[in-house]
């Protein structure tokens, strides 16, 4: 294997601001904490006015990743030019969506896309102390929270064939001191996982030779995949398989709830890991809980799927039992977020949706247009809704500042 490459230019450390302590609720990875869409935070506008838009600030190229959110700051990704091979990564400020800071990189490996994607589309992670930024070329770049860079590591230099004309969208995540990250397409498919210290390999799995958007979820001390031929629970550490199932998609994530896995396959199918050498059960699977794009949300004993028909089912979590069905105003390609008592959904469109969840029949609350193309799913903070386009990245809640 070659070493990683280093590269890039050091800031004095003195010249920056040092990052707050981190709180609880911060937003870590892709659908947040645990991978679930749902955020202990309070606070958040239930009531969706021009009001409730406390800034937009603007972005330097296209993205369709969420941001982080780590303390008082928001990390995010971007790519720009005619080719998409300039990577950015950038730090903003929670309160005004001011720059802290941003630093470019130049793309290493393949940066075709589908013109409704980019090369920014993988969210980064964080272990509270680096960012985990991946992006669609293959590249992973780690830096401080400063922005220092620790090292960057373009992997179509070892593996030339983990690529497809559609472009890459999974999202890494962080386990201990390692990075996993599935690289899954028809040609060279694998996922791998790199030592958080220097990018270098801890591991590497072959995985099914088919195109595969979904992003892996941290479960009971192993990492679950997912893919159009079915989950393979993993060990972080090693990569070796804990258990599987036959059955699953390539672009909706599974989604874990108390010990129990929600995976996107004949519906909703809900599993529990086999106990002592046992096999994996099968709790329910429900055929009507479709996710289509997006992947599925449990909060507070329920089940949220919403397919390409704009159709948001509600079903009880542990039982598979239809709950109830609200017609939403779509298309979708975002994943729904929950926070309180509310579901907030955002459109193709711009059209966000807060769903009070707790009506008998749910029931959309509020809806602020803000008239701007939304692929990426929403990231929450204190007090906030974070949501980005490919030229914006919008805070609703929170005193209005700009």
């Amino acid at each position: 294997m070659k070493a990683p490459l280093f590269f890039g230019l050091w800031l004095p450390l003195a010249m920056l601001t040092a990052p707050q302590a981190l709180p609880a609720a911060d937003w870590l990875q892709f659908r947040g904490p645990g991978g679930t869409g749902v955020s202990p935070e309070t606070g958040l506008p239930a009531a969706l006015s021009e009001a409730a838009l406390a800034w937009k600030s603007p972005l330097p190229g296209r993205g369709i990743s969420s941001p982080l959110v780590i303390g008082d700051r928001l990390y995010l990704t971007a790519s720009s030019g005619p080719e998409q091979d300039r990577l950015h990564v950038m730090c903003l400020r929670a309160s005004d969506g001011g720059k802290i800071w941003e630093r470019q990189f130049w793309a290493m490996g393949r940066t075709m896309t589908h013109p409704k994607i980019c090369v920014a589309t993988s969210t980064p992670c964080s272990d509270g102390n680096r960012i985990y930024a991946a992006f669609s070329s293959n590249d992973v770049v780690c830096l401080d929270l400063n922005g220092g860079l620790l090292w960057m590591r373009g992997l179509t230099r070892d593996y030339p064939n983990a690529s497809n004309s559609l472009g890459m969208a999974s999202s890494p995540v962080v386990e201990g001191d390692t990075l996993i990250f599935p690289v899954e397409s028809d040609s060279e498919s694998f996922a791998i996982g790199l030592n958080t210290k220097d990018g270098s390999n801890r591991w590497k799995i072959s995985r099914p030779k088919q195109a595969n958007w979904t992003s892996p979820v941290g479960f009971a001390g192993g990492v679950a995949l997912l893919s159009g031929t079915g989950l393979s629970v993993v060990d972080p550490a090693t990569g070796q398989e804990k258990w599987a199932f036959g059955g699953g998609s390539s672009m909706s994530s599974v989604t874990v709830s108390e010990g129990a896995l929600y995976v996107p396959t004949k519906g909703t199918t809900m599993l529990r890991p086999p106990v002592a050498g046992g096999e994996v059960e099968v709790v329910w699977q429900n055929n009507q809980a479709l996710s289509s794009t997006v992947s599925p949300v449990v909060h507070k004993g329920r089940l949220y799927t919403l397919n390409n028909a704009g159709i948001l089912k509600c079903t009880e979590a542990k039982e598979g039992g239809k709950v109830w069905q609200l017609r939403t105003t779509g298309p979708y390609s975002a994943t729904p977020v929950a926070a309180g008592e509310i579901l907030y959904l955002v459109n193709e469109k711009g059209l966000v949706q807060a769903v009070d969840v707790t009506a008998p029949e749910g029931a959309v609350v509020s809806t602020l247009d803000l008239q701007d193309t939304f692929i990426g799913t929403p990231s929450i903070g204190p007090e906030a809704l974070y949501l980005r386009s490919d030229k914006f990245l919008y805070r609703l809640g929170g005193a209005v500042t700009r």
